[in-house]
């Protein structure tokens, strides 16, 4: 699903037209994104959990050239699925 087909989908469902479907949920993950820039966790009921965690500095080697090099520091973004989503799809 796409994002054109998802914004159609919801504004059916809500009963909105599809520019006000489409603003809300650029509104949504626009402020989701400021929330997880700002370090902030932002837990959705029945969906899951998004965090920022900073995944240390570390050494990795060339299978190749044997040479080492070392990865510096870098934050990534997490997703963990709420136990009933998880159960859905058991």
């Amino acid at each position: 699903m796409n994002n054109k087909e998802f914004t159609s989908e919801l504004s059916r469902r809500l009963g909105y037209t599809l520019k006000d479907t489409s603003e809300l949920a650029t509104s949504l993950l626009s402020d989701m994104t400021r929330q997880l820039e700002e370090g902030n966790t932002i837990s959705i009921q029945g969906f899951g959990t998004f965090e920022v965690k900073k995944k240390a500095e570390r050494i990795s080697v060339n299978p190749t050239t044997k040479q080492r090099m070392l990865v510096p520091p870098k934050l990534v973004l997490t997703y963990k699925p709420s136990t009933l989503l998880k159960d859905k799809f058991k």
